[in-house]
């Protein structure tokens, strides 16, 4: 249980990395969804540094759970609200993609705790 807790960790915190990245980078199909979804720019660079933040906070996590735990209830936070931001955008056909970057942070805590 504890190989399958860091593997999906390490997953989970590489996709939350690699999602901060693309936005702080400022990709062209990032930038693209973000205009779509009519999210002021000045708030790219602070949710990009907030995926960051969750996908350090999860690493971290593997040593200190409680650190973890905020990183995965603040990344849980940060998906839930994209489907809200995607769904008022009338983006329907995206609506899966932020709910495939939650799901393995929550199923990484969930290996923690039965760990």
């Amino acid at each position: 249980m504890q190989n399958a807790h860091l593997v999906v960790t390490v997953l989970a915190a590489a996709m939350s990395g690699f999602s901060a990245y693309s936005l702080l980078s400022r990709a062209d199909w990032v930038v693209q969804a973000m205009v779509e979804y009519r999210v002021p720019r000045t708030w790219w660079t602070p949710l990009g540094l907030a995926k960051a933040a969750g996908a350090l906070g999860l690493l971290a996590g593997l040593v200190l759970p409680v650190v973890g735990l905020a990183a995965t209830v603040g990344l849980a936070l940060y998906y839930l609200g994209a489907v809200v931001t995607v769904i008022r955008a009338r983006s329907y056909a995206h609506v899966p993609f932020p709910l495939v970057y939650l799901a393995p942070a929550v199923v990484a805590y969930g290996l923690g705790l039965a760990a």
